[in-house]
């Protein structure tokens, strides 16, 4: 396929924040172009958005449904390939489903959907359509956790034991919610996000990139929910206990109410023969532990890292590389996948390195079985697809 990826987005309008950084992550290898979108449920918002970005006013439309519609017309030169949705979680499900089913391939933000069942849903109609459908879970897109990921699995600390995990943020430390912020306003509603809060907005990033490095799935958890700022509805505040299908254990805290914490994603792997550790706010630096020897330091960028950190590195050594950089690479990965789907190949997601729908159906299993697990007296509860 000699032409660049033409893609869709349904959401991302004026104001919304992760509608501009999915596209600038899609745009920033120059092989991805927005050539439509339904931007918002307000039409003239669409339309505002849809200016804004320089697009054809003939393909800014009022809502998903007129676009996938129409752009199913236009002829196979014209039309979009690909749909981005950027919703808030409510509105992730209907939009997928109706473009995979009119054979457009989709990337979506996480969570997947809003419950299981939908999940399931997706499942069955990705692998009914043989389309793609890529999760942005984004942090699986930096190249020291692609080398943590392969150190891992290359066997070097041995069979891994233990996995601690924690994301906390400070930003929902007050009832932000109650002074009109709209990413916390639909973030802590259950009619827009879902049963979980905190757990639906960063407890699966964690539950992702834990089972991501290890190589291991989360089988059960016990955990503790709680809506710590008073009036919330949703979690703010998540601790438990994982069991992994390897055997290891693991703790896993996700908090939005840390004040004074920004973006801080933490992760910790122990082994029989060593351990690792990797931090979102300081993602060039790789820390290698070892029972018998200094530390080492992996870093972004050098020539001893492997080819599969090397393939998403793309700014020299000692040069920042984050949170943009990652999300692109999950862009990039979709898009050879999308491209050779195009070429007439057999599309195995795993080969191409990004989430995929079984990674979504896995995210709302383990929101589900937090939730559960925080209500019962009987607090270990398994993960069930």
């Amino acid at each position: 396929m000699n032409e660049k990826l033409r893609m869709g987005m349904v959401g991302g309008g004026l104001g919304a924040f992760i509608g501009a950084v999915h596209r600038k992550a899609a745009a920033l290898d120059g092989n991805i172009e927005l050539v439509c979108g339904a931007f918002s449920s307000k039409a003239e918002t669409s339309t505002a958005t849809g200016n804004a970005l320089f697009l054809d006013p003939k393909r800014v439309y009022p809502s998903y449904v007129d676009m996938i519609r129409a752009e199913k017309k236009l002829p196979a030169s014209q039309r979009m390939h690909a749909v981005s949705i950027v919703t808030p979680n409510h509105l992730h499900f209907a939009p997928a489903k109706l473009a995979l089913e009119s054979g457009f391939h989709v990337i979506v933000d996480k969570p997947l959907c809003l419950s299981v069942a939908e999940a399931r849903q997706l499942v069955k109609v990705v692998k009914k359509s043989g389309l793609i459908l890529a999760l942005t879970h984004t942090y699986t897109g930096y190249p020291m956790v692609k080398e943590a990921r392969r150190l891992v699995s290359s066997g070097v600390f041995g069979k891994i034991r233990k996995v601690y995990v924690e994301y906390t943020q400070g930003w929902l430390a007050q009832p932000l919610e109650k002074t009109g912020q709209k990413q916390a306003a639909w973030r802590s509603n259950p009619k827009f996000s879902g049963l979980g809060g905190a757990i639906g907005d960063i407890g699966t990033h964690a539950a992702n990139l834990a089972e991501y490095i290890s190589g291991s799935v989360i089988t059960g958890l016990c955990a503790d929910l709680r809506a710590v700022v008073k009036g919330r509805v949703l979690d703010d505040d998540a601790s438990m206990l994982l069991n992994f299908d390897n055997g290891a254990s693991g703790v896993l805290i996700a908090t939005q109410v840390a004040a004074g914490e920004e973006n801080n994603l933490f992760i910790r792997l122990y082994g029989e023969k060593g351990g690792l550790e990797w931090r979102q706010e300081e993602p060039n630096t790789l820390v290698l532990k070892w029972p018998d020897r200094p530390r080492e330091f992996y870093r972004t960028g050098m020539g001893y890292i492997s080819e599969t950190a090397k393939l998403h590195t793309r700014t020299p050594s000692g040069h920042p590389e984050g949170y943009l950089e990652a999300f692109a690479n999950v862009y990039q990965s979709f898009a050879r996948a999308v491209t050779d789907f195009k070429s007439g190949k057999k599309i195995d997601s795993a080969k191409y390195d990004f989430p995929d729908v079984e990674d979504g159906l896995r995210g709302m299993a383990f929101i589900e079985a937090c939730v559960k697990s925080s209500k019962q007296k009987q607090k270990w509860v398994p993960i069930k697809l």
